[in-house]
């Protein structure tokens, strides 16, 4: 039989009922004949507290202390499993990020998976062991305990599916799958069948809260299928994989939205060589990721300037772009923390003539206005008024009649 990895998120381990009934599927899986490694994040609202109790201490907690504060809320829901699992009388052992081999970058609250030494996850497995592993963490080279960001438990999984050479790897959570948008917002969204790797990323990337992007990524590099599904309705779920159902007629799979969105604007830059290095260089020192840029054309060798960068970066970002106004030069600064931004995904859609149009028209009609927009191959992005996403959502996924079966 093969090696499955599998990952229940903090929703599947709310309470002590959960961790039974995860357990009872764990041993399940093991009594077919499989090998079972399983990452757990932290229990319920586990992470949120311990990060608001950090908050209490100090308004601008130690980057390192916290990873390490952090990081003991998978510990726990590690070890409950692991001992959920022994009281069904299999044999299990709960695993640290560091024990399971994880090793990451130095990248504080966003660290990036380096690399996984498998040795002691499998002994443990020769030796018949369930290995439930805690997830959203790694150790650097210096032995110091570092997150991967919200979600990361998924990158855990599929990093070690990878390594492991497992079947598969399936994540899951609190609901049955991959939908067209999200079903809070859009009552009538649907369950994909399957979705591309690419298209699973994009849609990850830009708001879908369904799959880490590091993990699509890491599914699309090392061609692991993903199974997501729910913890609580037996279901087929959704596969993301390489061979997908094609859809001739409509090549948009699916809307993503996104509310974690700020906007940094600078008016008066020079238009010379070296200042947008001036500029984003120290952001990517500060471990800011900015995804949109925007500048306008040069007026008189002057233009302005835009990016966006996440919410919880914006006041890191102010503070490297203060610094750097009197060495570039640029007039003003001006910050807008009240966006969001809404995507539609799909394979093809970049050679299909019509689809921005028909978006953008989508969006005026419900009275939404665009403050930027990008693409990619199979993507195309609107930053808009935060307070307005969800109407865009709705707007998008009836104009393009994703309710109906494809």
């Amino acid at each position: 039989m093969a090696l499955i990895v599998q990952k229940y998120g903090g929703t599947s381990l709310a309470h002590a009922d959960n961790f039974k009934h995860v357990a009872r599927r764990v041993a399940a899986l093991r009594d077919q004949g499989h090998d079972v490694v399983v990452v757990v994040s932290a229990r319920g609202d586990t992470t949120d507290e311990l990060l608001g109790l950090a908050l209490e201490i100090t308004p601008e907690p130690d980057e390192r202390e916290l990873d390490l504060l952090l990081s003991t809320g998978e510990m726990v829901s590690c070890a409950l499993l692991a001992m959920a699992l022994k009281a069904l009388s299999k044999e299990a052992v709960s695993l640290t990020g560091l024990q399971a081999g994880i090793l990451t970058d130095k990248a504080h609250s966003k660290a990036r998976i380096t690399g996984v030494d498998p040795g002691r996850i499998q002994r443990e497995l020769k030796r018949g062991q369930i290995v439930i592993v805690a997830g959203f963490q790694g150790v650097t080279t210096d032995m110091d305990v570092t997150t991967l960001g919200r979600g990361g438990s998924d990158t855990t999984a599929v990093a070690l599916a990878a390594r492991l050479k497992a079947g598969r790897c399936e994540i899951y959570t609190d609901v049955e799958g991959v939908y067209t948008a999200d079903p809070r917002i859009v009552p009538e969204a649907r369950r994909l069948q399957d979705i591309g790797y690419e298209e699973m990323l994009e849609l990850a990337t830009y708001g879908a809260k369904v799959l880490h992007p590091r993990a699509a990524e890491l599914g699309l590099l090392y061609d692991i299928p993903i199974l997501v599904a729910s913890t609580f309705v037996e279901g087929p779920g959704t596969l993301v994989c390489k061979g997908v159902t094609m859809e001739a007629e409509n090549k948009v799979r699916g809307i993503a939205h996104d509310l974690d969105v700020a906007k940094i604007t600078m008016r008066g830059v020079p238009d010379r060589p070296g200042i947008a290095a001036a500029i984003f260089e120290p952001l990517a020192q500060a471990n800011i990721s900015v995804d949109t840029i925007v500048q306008n054309a040069s007026l008189e060798n002057v233009t302005d300037l835009t990016f966006t960068v996440a919410k919880g970066d914006l006041t890191k970002a102010m503070k490297v772009v203060d610094k750097r106004a009197k060495q570039v030069g640029f007039k003003q600064v001006l910050a807008d923390g009240t966006l969001g931004k809404v995507s539609i995904v799909g394979t093809g859609m970049q050679h299909t003539p019509g689809y921005a149009s028909k978006m953008f028209r989508a969006l005026s009609d419900a009275g939404v206005n665009i403050h930027l927009i990008t693409t990619s191959e199979v993507r195309i992005t609107c930053i808009v008024d935060g307070a307005k996403v969800p109407l865009a959502v709705r707007a998008l996924h009836e104009a393009f009649e994703l309710a109906k079966p494809q």
